[in-house]
């Protein structure tokens, strides 16, 4: 059975997919509260505090590491100095103080055979292309990795635009191919619960207040304001925010304010099961969805990582990484 390691587990999304495929969870952490309890009610154990706190060579050994971990810009101020002078340098130089160097020491302790990263599509471009750059080029020429990546809309499984950069990489050369999703044309009225509570309409006042601000916006020629959603097509994404208004993604309702998701709605909008147990507040639910992966993109992600690992490595059928390229 490949074993995997849930790395900022958040509300265990990752090990949802990875299971689903016959994975097998070693180890999880995650340093949130909140995450920790509906994690613990969904799968009977509570994941491990910061990650910054736990030494790599106490994490059990895995097949396959995965993380969402946070974007954070990588400071390289220095760095031709500091080779200059013949100090410190590669990942450990670029990525410290930044939680990226935590998952790249794991890597570099524990040697799994693969990982996959997950992160928002700006990863690309954040602090001008630095950030991206600089984890690239730990994970292939410092840490010896052979990496893909690719941005997937998770439309194609949930009624919901979702674009997120998925980075695989294996310690073997191996001829990966990230999955073809196929179109399930998914609705957003099809994941409605039918009977909601009054609570999650708006007041005259919230709904009075955003219709004046998206008014006020479209006068400056600006794009802010409420989404209302097309019952018949996909939301916005789903954000961490959403428990302030719920304005990115609006319900209408006949004859009166529209409305937000449910939490549950919100699981939906996801891909998480409706058997997955909802634990916490409202308030606390928005921001766990919001913060969370969608479990079927995952998945199908997950699938092609584990049938890569059951192929034979071979040099000849894949491009040349960073890593090899630096070596040419």
């Amino acid at each position: 059975m490949t074993t995997f390691i849930d790395l900022f587990a958040g509300i265990g999304g990752f090990r949802l997919a990875f299971e689903s495929v016959g994975g097998r969870c070693v180890f999880a952490s995650e340093w949130d509260a909140q995450a920790q309890l509906t994690y613990a009610a969904n799968f009977g154990h509570t994941p491990e505090g910061d990650i910054t706190r736990i030494p790599p060579e106490s994490i059990p050994d895995h097949d396959i590491l995965t993380a969402g971990f946070p974007c954070q810009p990588f400071s390289i101020a220095g760095v031709t100095k500091a080779n200059a002078l013949g100090i410190a340098h590669g990942f450990e130089h670029k990525t410290q103080g930044t939680l990226f160097f935590n998952v790249a020491e794991i890597i570099a302790t524990k040697r799994p055979a693969a990982f996959v990263l997950e992160n928002v599509k700006h990863l690309k471009s954040h602090d001008r292309g630095n950030t991206f750059r600089v984890i690239m080029e730990t994970l292939e020429r410092d840490l010896g990795y052979y990496s893909y990546h690719q941005i997937i809309d998770a439309r194609a499984f949930v009624p919901q635009h979702r674009e997120r950069i998925y980075i695989v990489g294996f310690r073997e050369p191996r001829p990966f191919q990230f999955p073809t999703l196929p179109d399930l044309r998914p609705r957003l009225r099809d994941i409605l619960e039918p009977d909601v509570a009054p609570k999650y309409t708006l007041t005259d006042h919230l709904w009075n207040y955003l219709q004046a601000y998206a008014k006020k916006h479209r006068a400056k020629g600006n794009g802010f304001g409420f989404g209302l959603a097309d019952l018949d097509g996909v939301t916005r994404t789903l954000s961490a925010r959403y428990y302030k208004d719920g304005s990115e993604i609006l319900i209408p309702q006949e004859g009166k304010n529209p409305r937000r998701l449910t939490p549950r709605e919100c699981a939906r909008l996801m891909g998480f099961p409706d058997n997955y147990q909802i634990v916490v507040s409202d308030t606390r639910a928005y921001r766990q969805f919001g913060n969370s992966v969608v479990v079927p993109v995952i998945r199908a992600v997950a699938e092609q990582v584990i049938r890569t690992l059951a192929t034979p490595p071979d040099v000849a059928q894949i491009m040349p990484t960073a890593r090899q390229l630096s070596l040419i």
